[in-house]
């Protein structure tokens, strides 16, 4: 038996998936790491923490499974977009990588959409923003010139773990399409874009495609790992993408659901919807692509609730379960780091409003589980006013589809019968790629069909539908109200 390993670098952990040419997982492991927060308004995470990971992951794998490593024939990665790690001529890590939710770079933003938002939106397809790599370049620049100066290389996330096992120095083409540094219509680093900033263009990496073997595990990684040295490495690409494939999404009008660290809401298309509150990268399938929408924190809210208000989610859970929906007119808002879709605003709070004597720690464990599901809904409406169409139904992905309870309620949110597979992680959907890659399977869609079967519908609760549609427009109408206190200075 032969077999691949996917890898996968979310925003708290990274998840290692083993997959057997038969189409089973035959083991899988996850680390998790921190997001450093220096200040309220940053996101930082280690790269060498990203490595360290990957390491244990590895052989974690190997010792699970029982397997020879000689028969591991392919390796991929995968991670978040955005997360640019700079580096110095010698490959050194010059400071910890920006996430993307980091917000230090307003001021960078306003200045790029003031002196070249057309040229920006033309060539990049999208709107700048905190989250993407050109703000966080500039950033560094102003505020970080000795390290600015040092810049040689330019990787990001999965490429810089990729280069600790292999030397390569690549990325693939929807990476770049994440950075807005990339030319969507050339299909080439933009040298317009980066003379926005003052950026080298000659020290960006060379773009190629996710299923691209790029190099080999070298003797010192297969040291750290467990590896074969010489064991074949491919491109790889970005998570997004990596779940919308594990999902079975590779039709027009697939559809799926993400509650992750934040909640994306992606549909298959022919084409590109360039607008203002799309997020549109291109797809592994040839031709196709998936724009989304997105609510910046999702699985991180509830993350965020559990590590500062104590107990495990399955008690949180178990709680939870026995509020009625609407939570007695408790509302949580999960605009931890602004918000995305629709309302593009990085200066928006978190909040809970509506608190009442009655309400008890079950009473807001609900609400942040409902105020995500109904940043959802606003994601899918989004989508729905620019014309991108959508079947009736989507598969739910992303660790928070595991809890029933949060699948109801975004089901009743969406009022949208959502399909839960039984595999739907970045990390599975990478392995199925190298499997591809490494002619396990003939197709994207082969792979699919041999490895991944539905386990269950989550039907919505008329009755529920009716609450939370009611519970929307009050939900927008505390969004409209408090969005001008926020923004003032």
């Amino acid at each position: 038996m032969k077999y691949v390993l996917g890898i996968d670098f979310g925003g708290g952990a990274s998840k290692a998936t083993l997959l057997g040419e038969d189409g089973k997982i035959k083991a899988e492991s996850t680390i998790e790491y921190e997001t450093y927060h220096p200040t309220p308004d940053s996101s930082e995470q280690n790269p060498n923490d990203w490595y360290e990971a990957a390491k244990e992951n590895i052989k974690t794998i190997i010792e699970k499974s029982g397997i020879d490593a000689k028969d591991i024939c392919t390796l991929a990665l995968d991670a978040a977009t955005h997360t640019a790690v700079v580096c110095d001529k010698d490959f050194n890590v010059l400071r910890p990588a920006i996430y993307w939710t980091d917000l230090r770079s307003i001021k960078e933003v306003n200045e790029l959409k003031e002196s070249h938002g057309e040229l920006i939106y033309e060539q990049a397809l999208h709107n700048v923003s905190t989250i993407w790599t050109l703000p966080h370049l500039l950033w560094i620049k102003k505020n970080e010139p000795e390290i600015w100066s040092k810049i040689r290389y330019i990787m990001f996330e999965k490429d810089y773990v990729r280069h600790k096992i292999t030397g390569d120095y690549v990325t693939d083409n929807i990476e770049a399409e994440g950075s807005m540094l990339f030319d969507f219509n050339r299909q080439c680093w933009s040298r317009e874009l980066c003379d926005s900033i003052g950026l080298d263009i000659s020290i960006l990496p060379k773009i190629v495609k996710p299923m691209d073997c790029v190099g080999t595990v070298t003797k010192e990684a297969a040291i750290d790992t467990g590896l074969i040295e010489g064991t074949k490495v491919i491109c790889g690409t970005t998570d997004t993408v990596m779940e919308v494939y594990a999902a079975g999404g590779v039709s027009e009008g697939d559809m799926t659901v993400k509650l992750a660290t934040a909640g994306r809401i992606c549909v298959v298309a022919g084409k590109s919807y360039p607008h203002l509150n799309l997020i549109n990268y291109s797809h592994i399938a040839d031709g196709m692509w998936y724009p989304g929408t997105a609510t910046k924190a999702c699985a991180s809210s509830y993350r965020w609730y559990r590590d500062t208000f104590g107990e495990t989610y399955d008690a949180l859970n178990e709680g939870a379960e026995k509020i009625e929906p609407g939570c007695g007119g408790l509302m949580y808002h999960p605009y931890l780091n602004g918000e995305l879709t629709p309302y593009q605003d990085p200066k928006l709070c978190a909040s809970f409003i509506g608190v009442r004597s009655g309400h008890t720690k079950a009473h807001f464990t609900r609400a942040v589980l409902e105020g995500v599901s109904l940043s959802l809904k606003n994601c899918i409406s989004e989508l729905d006013r620019i014309g991108v169409p959508h079947n009736k139904k989507a598969v739910i992905i992303g660790g928070g589809a595991k809890s029933p309870l949060w699948r109801q309620i975004t089901a009743d949110c969406l009022n949208m019968t959502l399909i839960q597979k039984e595999n739907t992680d970045s990390s599975f959907g990478t392995a199925m790629m190298a499997g591809v890659a490494s002619g396990f399977w003939s197709s994207l869609s082969e792979a699919l069909e041999e490895c991944n079967k539905t386990v269950s519908e989550t039907v919505p609760n008329n009755k529920n539908v009716e609450i939370y549609e009611k519970l929307l427009k009050k939900h927008r109408a505390v969004h409209d109200a408090l969005a001008p206190i926020y923004s003032e200075e």
